[in-house]
């Protein structure tokens, strides 16, 4: 967690701060610009904490050289080495380094900017999207900083805490941020996601409380049960429609959706053929949306490419005859979503299976399709008759993998999401990568950055003791079965 340069600046302000005592007075006047903000403006600090974060979700670091290809989604044509398990160590260190110095930090200053001014609703914001920025590091790395983590002026070395203590955590500070929204109170400003609807935002906190409670309900399902239950009673505090998902929603230029940015000089990815081959066995209409045809005329128009090929045998498929990522998704104001309505309705549909509710968990989860459909743009008819086939059916009997192949379809291309829900609900059953090198497993979470190892040594030692070796097929505490 703590980069080179966060403990050099620590020292550099520290050093300064002793030899400019004497003569501060006369400093602090000539060293002052006029023309520059003093304090943190927090529109400004919100706006772009929520694209710099949106961009970590969708960018190479976090999504396309690592989860995305995990899950199947995605598949590489060229440069094969991340589809077959060979994670970058770059990779690693950007996701924790960029996570905690960049997203959490500046969501800590919201928080404190609400606090200082009396505007509870930054505050609230600021410990949504914080809590938000720690349910990815846990889920991708277990045991992680948390309760000292940002705490430069007390530790440079913060504890690990248990992946149980970070989920419970998260819920009550979620539950807090709840209380602390006022709708008729102090507005905000830059808000790239539900432009001040601060209502939105509450239902944002909800859903997010709610994931939570599911990715703990096999371990703690007490626990589990109590939260879902409460959301439950009340749907409206929950993400209702499609016009609620929380969402960023690029601009066309000059900030696009970094995938777009990303095609404009690579070609390198293409839709995974576990995809591909589920789409069509399933008639699912999302097909054409998820991928384009092949340039070169095919039987089907649609080829997936086969996850962790070698390089000259991914290189002869040819990239005329293989199916791109589909339009929607590589457009430059394509959404960086954070939760979506379809998961929200898979959530609660899985809830009631478990007897956390008292709903129908076959109709919950055929709204589930329904709004991942409608989110694509998938028209009524065509949603009916899709609903209407039996390899469409909910199993009750088998719940995991009804759920877990449909949130698998419709998490497309959220790749850190995909991945712990695969890991949790273990549907779909996937196929090690063709020349992957984990010894026929498939990773089920990351490693811990090496700078972790040697500025934060002891306690990253505890965490591994703790956890179990750091490595990409260790499981975490999430992952029961």
């Amino acid at each position: 967690m703590r980069t080179n340069h966060i403990i050099t600046k620590g020292f550099v302000i520290a050093a300064a701060s002793l030899l400019l005592t004497a003569c501060q007075d006369q400093l602090e006047e000539t060293n002052t610009n006029p023309n520059e903000a003093i304090k943190a403006q927090p529109e400004y600090l919100l706006a772009n904490a929520i694209k710099s974060n949106a961009d970590l979700t969708l960018g190479s670091d976090a999504s396309m050289e690592t989860t995305t290809l995990f899950i199947q989604h995605w598949a590489k044509i060229q440069y094969t080495d991340p589809d077959k398990y060979t994670v970058s160590i770059a990779n690693v260190q950007n996701v924790w380094t960029n996570l905690y110095s960049q997203g959490l930090t500046d969501f800590a200053t919201i928080i404190k900017i609400g606090e200082e001014t009396g505007n509870t609703n930054y505050q609230a914001v600021g410990l949504i999207l914080k809590s938000w920025s720690f349910q990815l590091l846990t889920d991708l790395y277990g045991d992680i900083p948390y309760s000292q983590a940002l705490k430069l002026e007390e530790t440079l070395t913060p504890k690990y805490d248990a992946q149980r203590d970070v989920y419970l955590g998260l819920l009550n500070d979620l539950k807090r941020a709840t209380e602390l929204i006022n709708a008729t109170g102090s507005p905000i400003s830059g808000d790239l996601i539900y432009n001040g609807n601060l209502t939105k935002w509450k239902k944002f906190a909800n859903s997010l409380r709610l994931r939570i409670a599911l990715r703990i309900a096999d371990k703690e399902p007490a626990t589990a049960k109590a939260v879902v239950a409460e959301l439950a009673a009340d749907k409206s505090a929950l993400i209702a429609s499609n016009d609620e998902i929380a969402q960023l929603i690029y601009l066309s230029s000059p900030n696009q959706n970094p995938v777009s940015r990303d095609r404009e000089t690579r070609d390198d990815y293409r839709v995974s053929k576990s995809v591909v081959d589920k789409l069509q066995e399933l008639k699912d209409p999302r097909l054409a949306v998820f991928a384009n045809k092949t340039v070169d005329a095919t039987p089907t128009g649609y080829i997936g490419v086969t996850n962790g090929l070698p390089a000259d045998s991914a290189a002869k498929l040819g990239f005329t005859k293989t199916s791109k990522l589909g339009d929607y998704f590589t457009a430059a104001a394509s959404p960086a979503v954070f939760v979506s309505y379809s998961e929200v309705l898979f959530n609660l549909a899985e809830a009631a299976q478990r007897g956390f509710i008292t709903e129908s968990a076959p109709e919950l989860y055929k709204a589930a399709i329904t709004a991942s459909l409608q989110q694509f743009k998938v028209g009524n008819a065509d949603i009916a008759a899709y609903l209407a086939q039996p390899s469409v059916t909910y199993n009750a009997a088998n719940f995991k993998k009804s759920i877990g192949e449909q949130k698998w379809l419709a998490l497309f291309s959220q790749g850190l999401e995909a991945f712990a829900e695969w890991r949790r609900l273990d549907y779909p059953q996937l196929k090690p990568a063709y020349a992957g090198v984990l010894n026929g497993k498939l990773p089920v979470r990351l490693t811990y950055p090496t700078g972790e190892q040697a500025l934060n040594a002891a306690n990253y030692k505890a965490a591994v003791a703790s956890q179990g070796e750091d490595r990409l097929t260790t499981k975490l505490w999430f992952d029961a079965f």
